[in-house]
């Protein structure tokens, strides 16, 4: 038992050591030759559930296109302009308000060339952007290099070619240096060094590490939360009809079982250590069976958030009593027959094997709402940390009861009681069903769960809970004599207080305590005020020194013209009054668009990870210096900074928690105060 408890741990560190940067899109390059003196240059992506990249020519004003670029190409002329194949979706995006092409699971990219000399040297590449549903990658490149003779060549370019050719070349500033910078000294333009302003570029990844690993704001729950979500969740299950009436029968066998009180004791805290360890390889196995990418695909898909909300609905019909959601009669009688016949640590392991079938109709729905929460996280450890704490609140009471027989006599017997708790928790499911409804929603632009009509449908659903404690509202399985006692009625009052509080939510009011669970600001019809945040400056250097200069900490928002997120984040929270004024008074503001296709007065040679290449336009810039000071590639991306260029506090990304992003900025000012 040690040894699999030690397994465990080391997989679960081995789990949880993720980074920030995003490698979603797999790349394959060839230069095939074609008959007649011509070639195909073939760029062939994978992408990763849950992610897309845009198709070409999508026009101004959108994401970024893919599109061809030459930096040399030596004996070969191109014929017509990048082609795109693969399944391509074409959407329409009301943010944009225009038309979008994108491909899933895999596109190839493919332009034609046409040799004109026996010998070719080839040096190319394919600028694509790519987004899943809550973040964006900054424009990025796959090159292609190809030195090689054909035998057919053909004549030299027209000059229609020609000109078609050198509008691919990048455009360079001949009367000025090229600069050549490494992730070591970022120094990236010499009156930077000269004022001691490379300062600024310096890498600041493992500070920023550091204030994640104790705030952690990038995730919408820490794990310790998600630990005591498992614990909550673990107590709820104990006082339903399906456990709490087998915890004295348990005990009692292993005290009859054992006429040494301190050997019955032994077992019955290993029959809760074994509890322990089947829901924390449960846990193991919904996250090495879907994998980070995957658990993060569940947090952004629209299909799976559709499947999750009707799952719960599923889960809260059974708790109202319309069914009983039970497993297998001969799975418990093979599981007990195998216990009985066994000996030693086996049979208590599969005795604890066996509760966890017996109960799977009043647990299941817990364990099954739980497992949906922290998936779509997107945290491959997060399954088994909420299972260990639903785990270790399961296995307490029998181990507690053996240690101490008479306290059985103390414990409150089954009634009508666990039937409350389970229509209760059926409310709470259903509410949190359309959540998973409303991302899905959001996602197709559907407009059939806008902010009004998710928060009527909550008022709704905790007035009727509260009804249900007051005993207004019964089910058929409910006793006739279903009376109020001062604990449902005390639930009830903060039920009905609760659906009180969400009434002013139908005219606008932000409802700060709900904003991570309702739909954002900018699908409410009707709003009662807007806040307008908008950046000071757009360039790093220039907001940096502004900063300075007034004594006031910075926020960075890395963002990008066709992120979509990005907009979803500035009508959703910088539109909240607490958030913009803040934002406008505290702060200084700097938004860093690394889809920036300005040109750079002179290209900016860099050596990255050990390899080279040039930064030609002022997206490609701040997207470099998003990589290498921040360890990041995802936009949105929000980082707050001193004079020094030194982090405040931890980093955010995509999340419409407003109450959070406040936290967030509250903190980075204290932080700079001291």
């Amino acid at each position: 038992m040690r040894k699999l408890l030690s397994i465990l741990f080391m997989m679960l560190m081995v789990l949880a050591m993720q980074a920030q940067m995003l490698t979603p899109i797999h790349f394959t390059t060839q230069l095939k030759e074609l008959k007649g003196g011509e070639a195909e240059l073939i760029f062939s992506a994978t992408i990763d559930q849950g992610w897309h990249v845009y198709s070409t020519d999508l026009g101004d004003g959108g994401p970024v296109s893919a599109a061809f670029h030459i930096v040399k190409m030596d004996g070969a002329q191109t014929v017509g302009k990048l082609q795109a194949r693969g399944h391509e979706i074409k959407q329409y995006d009301k943010l944009f308000d225009m038309d979008l092409r994108y491909f899933e699971k895999a596109v190839t990219f493919v332009q034609r060339i046409r040799f004109t000399k026996s010998e070719y040297d080839i040096n190319c590449y394919v600028e694509y952007g790519a987004c899943n549903d809550e973040v964006c990658l900054p424009p990025s490149e796959i090159a292609l290099k190809q030195k090689g003779k054909t035998t057919e060549p053909i004549g030299q370019p027209s000059s229609s070619d020609k000109e078609q050719q050198e509008s691919l070349l990048p455009q360079k500033d001949e009367s000025q240096p090229t600069q050549i910078a490494t992730t070591d000294t970022l120094v990236i333009d010499q009156s930077l060094s000269a004022n001691g302003q490379s300062l600024l570029w310096e890498p600041v990844i493992k500070e920023l590490q550091a204030y994640n690993g104790e705030t952690d704001s990038d995730k919408a729950l820490s794990w310790w939360m998600i630990f005591l979500e498992g614990l909550l969740g673990g107590f709820i299950a104990l006082f339903t009809p399906c456990v709490w009436p087998i915890i004295p029968m348990t005990v009692s066998f292993f005290l009859k079982r054992n006429k040494d009180q301190a050997k019955a004791i032994r077992e019955a805290a290993s029959y809760g250590l074994s509890i322990v360890v089947i829901y924390v390889l449960l846990g193991l196995a919904v996250t090495l069976l879907f994998g980070a990418s995957a658990l993060n695909a569940l947090a952004t898909n629209a299909i799976v958030n559709i499947f999750f909300c009707l799952l719960l609905v599923l889960f809260a019909a059974s708790f109202f009593g319309a069914f009983e959601l039970t497993l297998p009669s001969s799975w418990s009688n093979k599981i007990d027959a195998k216990s009985e016949k066994t000996t030693g640590m086996l049979s208590i392991f599969l005795m604890a094997f066996t509760l966890a079938l017996v109960s799977f109709s009043c647990t299941g729905p817990i364990i099954g709402f739980l497992l949906v929460a922290v998936s779509t996280q997107g945290s491959i450890v997060a399954p088994t940390i909420g299972m260990l704490g639903f785990a270790i609140a399961l296995a307490i009471p029998f181990t507690l009861f053996a240690m101490f027989p008479s306290l059985l006599k103390a414990a409150p017997k089954s009634g009508d009681w666990m039937n409350v708790i389970k229509v209760t928790l059926g409310f709470i499911e259903l509410a949190f069903a359309l959540k998973f409804l409303s991302v899905a929603d959001l996602a197709y632009g559907w407009h059939i769960l806008d902010r009004e009509a998710f928060l009527s449908i909550w008022i709704v659903i905790f007035g009727l809970l509260g009804a249900y404690l007051l005993g207004w509202l019964k089910f058929s399985h409910d006793n006739e004599s279903h009376r109020t006692n001062v604990p449902r009625f005390f639930l009830a009052m903060a039920s009905l207080a609760f659906t009180v509080y969400m009434i002013p939510g139908l005219w606008g009011a932000p409802l700060k305590g709900i904003s991570a669970f309702t739909p954002p600001m900018n699908t409410q019809d009707f709003n009662l005020q807007k806040s307008v945040t908008e950046a000071r400056f757009t360039d790093y250097e220039s907001g940096m020194a502004a900063a300075k200069a007034e004594h006031k900490p910075v926020i960075i928002d890395f963002t990008g013209f066709g992120c979509v997120n990005c907009r979803k984040m500035e009508a959703a929270v910088w539109t909240d009054t607490q958030v913009a004024d803040i934002l406008n008074k505290d702060y200084v503001l700097i938004s860093l668009y690394v889809d920036d296709k300005t040109t750079l007065s002179e290209p900016i040679k860099v050596t990255e990870n050990g390899q080279d290449r040039t930064l030609r336009t002022v997206g490609e810039k701040w997207s470099y210096l998003q990589r290498v000071k921040f360890g990041a590639n995802a936009q949105p991306f929000y980082v707050l900074l001193d004079n020094e260029g030194r982090p405040l506090n931890g980093s955010r990304s995509y999340d419409e928690d407003i109450q959070a992003y406040i936290t967030f900025l509250n903190q980075g000012l204290t932080n700079y105060r001291k």
